[in-house]
């Protein structure tokens, strides 16, 4: 028996359906572009509180320091803003957070009833 086997030899082009000239489809050179990714930073997002005659202005510090990590001065701050201008804003997040804040906000100015509006609006 020879070493060549039984089977004839054949190229990795014959075997895979393609020609077997050595310059076929998928032989030859390519060229690889290499492609810089252009990320971009993700939108930001004010979140406002607006101001209401009845929501105690302990409650809106209390909202403050709790949701937006506020230390007591500054949430007095931002609060009498709220109460001289109609509206505060707590901080500045990603859109994601932006909503998830004031959604806790609200359920939880709304759990003692409280008609406090937290909203965001596009920076």
């Amino acid at each position: 028996m020879k070493s060549g086997g039984v089977f004839p030899k054949r190229d990795a082009a014959t075997m895979s359906g393609g020609e077997s000239g050595g310059n076929g489809p998928g032989r030859g050179t390519a060229v690889i572009t290499r492609t810089k990714p252009k990320t971009k930073k993700p939108s930001l997002y004010r979140v406002l509180i607006l101001n209401d005659d009845y929501t105690p202005m302990e409650f809106v510090v209390h909202i403050l320091e709790r949701f937006f990590q506020k230390d007591r001065e500054a949430a007095t701050r931002i609060m009498l803003h709220v109460h001289n201008h109609g509206v505060g804003e707590c901080g500045v997040y990603t859109f994601e957070v932006a909503e998830t804040k004031v959604s806790q906000v609200m359920d939880f100015a709304r759990q003692h009833q409280h008609p406090l509006q937290c909203v965001m609006e596009k920076k």
